[in-house]
């Protein structure tokens, strides 16, 4: 689509082109939740050129999923994030090399005794990819910490927790226990381990920019809210 507009601005939490109100692809106003982060997304048409490309507009992409998707039903969108707390990344170590062994335990043990802390939870740590059942208290306070949530945090949390492949990581940037960057590194851990010791592959390099790309985007945004 052709730019269509010249200005750009904020009106109570809504963004306006030319004056107009952007709506989502539902159709439904886009009206942001925080200052912050309406100044974002505003900011991401500003940036547009004489084409509008959505995919430089993730900020603008995870609002609109928030509302037309999130919104209408937050517990049943939660539901198979909460789903993670069975499998979390941070639960599943390698058995070998120790040098690998020694950095999942030196990257991973101190945000799992984060969120013991933090839920009064247990979690059951294993080696190898045979699953562990976590505690039924874990996988229920868990939960519950997500359904405490609105549509445009769960919105946020979505690639978070599915590019991780940690809910707890997650959960640690929504109270910013982590850094967005080192959340990143820490669950891609064992990928940059294996590039360090074998050498990068294009592809896979290339692959994982693009995650990295849609995780720092859903950090950034959480961090707008």
């Amino acid at each position: 689509m052709k730019r269509f507009y010249k200005e750009v601005t904020v009106a109570d939490g809504a963004i306006l082109l030319d004056g107009r109100a952007v709506k989502t692809p539902a159709r439904n106003g886009l009206i942001l939740p925080s200052p912050a982060l309406a100044d974002g997304v505003a900011g991401e048409w500003r940036d547009q050129g004489e084409t509008i490309d959505p995919r430089s507009m993730p900020l603008t992409g995870l609002a609109n999923a928030a509302i037309d998707r999130v919104a209408p039903d937050p517990a049943m969108f939660a539901r198979p994030l909460a789903a993670y707390a069975e499998t979390d990344l941070l639960c599943y170590r390698a058995d070998g090399p120790d040098e690998l062994v020694a950095r999942q335990a030196e990257a991973w043990d101190p945000l799992l005794g984060w969120a013991q802390r933090r839920y009064d939870v247990h979690f059951a740590v294993t080696n190898g990819i045979v699953h562990a059942p976590q505690p039924p208290a874990t996988i229920g306070r868990l939960g519950d910490a997500l359904d405490a949530f609105d549509a445009f945090h769960l919105a946020a949390l979505s690639p978070l927790v599915t590019i991780g492949g940690s809910l707890v990581v997650a959960l640690a940037l929504t109270e910013r226990a982590i850094a967005a960057e080192a959340a990143f590194a820490l669950t891609h851990l064992d990928e940059l381990w294996q590039a360090e010791r074998w050498g990068e592959d294009a592809l896979a390099t290339q692959a994982r920019d693009a995650r990295r790309a849609d995780f720092l985007a859903a950090a950034r945004f959480l961090s707008l809210l």
